[in-house]
């Protein structure tokens, strides 16, 4: 009888013990291609978390919505399903915080300087800050890169946009921009938008060389305007109940994973950008055209009444914020 204890005991012992040592999962869920900034940054991050814990994290990325679309993964977050994730920022106007559409205002964010100084600063911060009642810690912001135009017409001026369909995120403000523009706005899953250029359910849309190259949109659009009107960044978030409870060493060191995963991410976005628009430029298929200074002039009074607009939605106070921000980064120049 008191073997049979001790075999007990011994074997509740090693039990424990390797459920101890289990690693704590996390699962990384994205919609974008595994070959493009965010995509990058995600595996970069998976590296560095997985060699500062020493195996006691292990992180999985599932690339190319393989687990979730766009408007499926938050609710996949926030119920526990996946534990990270790193949306496009037009996301979370949906999930009831408004204030993250300020990013879709056009040309509100006029250069990569005042870009840096909204998102490392304050204000940037406090909008991060504004996720944590919806169940979400927001860790960082990543960077993607500007907007450009793409159809299956040219667009340079104001005339060409008339009744064109074109598709955006689910974001009012991005709604508001194309109605400034005379266009038909489309609301479409990021998944979705190659098939219904293909098919002509869209006419065109907006995104980032990188999305536009990895996503093969530019063998279905035959021209692309190099217009930079508006951004695309990314808030990499984690479920709350989740991370607060990790043993405190670990979060630590997932924070300092994800401090270096960003500098990484934010460093080769530009370049991404820069080699993808060369890649649609060699494939032949698409015309690129770059807005002159007169045109792009054209282009911000058309939608500058779109700050006017969206303030309802997004803070009157937090577009002056960014507004002043945009100006200080100008001035140290």
């Amino acid at each position: 009888m008191k073997l049979k204890s001790i075999l007990f005991a011994a074997a509740t012992l090693f039990a424990a013990s390797a459920f101890a040592q289990a690693p704590i999962m996390i699962k990384f869920s994205h919609v974008v291609a595994a070959d493009t900034p965010k995509g990058k940054g995600a595996q970069k991050f998976k590296e560095l978390a997985e060699a500062a814990t020493k195996g006691r994290v292990k992180v999985e990325v599932y690339p190319n919505s393989q687990l979730y679309k766009d408007k499926e993964e938050l609710e996949a977050l926030q119920m526990g399903a996946v534990q990270m994730l790193a949306p496009s920022l037009s996301k979370f106007g949906p999930l009831g915080v408004k204030e993250f559409e300020v990013y879709d205002i056009p040309y509100i964010l006029p250069s990569k300087a005042a870009l840096q100084r909204v998102n490392e600063g304050p204000v940037g911060k406090s909008l991060l800050k504004k996720l944590e009642p919806k169940g979400i810690v927001g860790l960082a912001f990543w960077d993607n890169g500007f907007k450009e135009m793409t159809s299956n017409k040219p667009i340079r001026s104001m005339g060409d946009f008339k009744g064109q369909k074109l598709r955006i995120q689910s974001s009012k403000v991005l709604d508001a921009q194309m109605r400034a523009l005379g266009a038909n706005p489309q609301v479409l899953a990021f998944s979705e938008v190659y098939q219904a250029m293909q098919t002509g359910v869209v006419d065109g849309g907006e995104n980032t060389p990188s999305n536009i190259y990895t996503q093969k949109m530019h063998e279905v659009q035959k021209h692309l305007t190099v217009s930079d009107h508006g951004y695309i960044g990314y808030a990499v978030i984690t479920n709350k109940k989740f991370w607060d409870g990790l043993p405190a060493d670990v979060r630590s060191q997932l924070e300092g994973a994800m401090k270096e995963a960003t500098r990484y991410a934010n460093q080769i976005a530009q370049q991404e950008n820069d080699e993808a628009l060369e890649g649609i430029r060699k494939a032949g298929k698409t015309e690129v055209y770059k807005l002159s200074p007169q045109e792009k002039a054209e282009w911000r009074k058309a939608l500058l009444p779109v700050q006017k607009t969206v303030e309802d939605r997004v803070g009157k106070d937090l577009i002056a914020s960014f507004n002043r921000e945009a100006a200080a980064a100008d001035a140290a120049k």
